[in-house]
């Protein structure tokens, strides 16, 4: 899910830089020097999913798993979501140099939407509570990913109308497939190390991780 260079207006580059530039400040304060190991694998997951493209128009579709991001790494997400698109575009061209910070508030911003969905987890008492809540960060986070998306290629002009619903109908299997990856991995995490998933560590102090 990238804007390629050459496509957004400089207004709307500007606005991406600006808005990756807040978040990145508040999402890194008071970063403790033990979270970097965790925050650098999760980055490194991140960066390899990504890496299969299926171009569309302008645009490009892949498995993202930011949601995944934000389910293990709560508001660091951001961070690793920005550090993978920096080495996308600098190591393989995709997006490119420009679009860094649109591209990174695109799928950042996705994966905070899936930390929110994630933390809703705790009020409610239901069986597989785990599975449902990581499915339901995975969509949310390429939903949102993707309206932003559609967005930015709608400020471009009724040419690329067509092009941005194109990427939204392209998303709705994309939705599925993260739903089930990470709803599944978010399970699978919370059986074996139930500490790596985000603001678990109170949940396991008061009788371990919800299944």
């Amino acid at each position: 899910m990238h804007v390629s260079d050459g496509i957004l207006s400089a207004p709307v580059l500007g606005a991406g830089f600006a808005g990756t530039a807040a978040l990145a400040a508040v999402t890194l304060r008071k970063m403790d020097m033990e979270e970097i190991p965790k925050v650098s694998v999760v980055t490194a997951v991140f960066f390899v999913a990504s890496l299969i493209h299926v171009p569309i128009g302008a645009a490009s579709v892949h498995l993202i798993l930011n949601g995944l991001v934000g389910v293990v790494l709560g508001r660091r997400a951001f961070p690793a979501v920005l550090l993978g698109v920096i080495l996308q575009a600098i190591l393989f061209g995709h997006g490119g140099v420009s679009v860094i910070g649109v591209n990174a508030l695109m799928m950042g911003t996705g994966a905070l939407a899936a930390y929110g969905i994630w933390r809703l987890r705790r009020r409610m008492a239901m069986v597989r509570s785990t599975f449902v809540f990581g499915a339901l960060a995975g969509a949310t986070a390429t939903l949102v990913s993707g309206l932003i998306l559609a967005a930015a290629l709608a400020t471009t002009g009724e040419a690329f109308w067509a092009t941005a619903g194109y990427v939204l109908a392209a998303h709705v299997p994309i939705k599925i497939v993260e739903a089930l990856v990470v709803g599944a991995c978010a399970a699978f995490l919370a059986r074996v190390k139930p500490t790596v998933l985000a603001d678990a560590e109170p949940q396991a102090a008061v009788g371990g991780a919800p299944s």
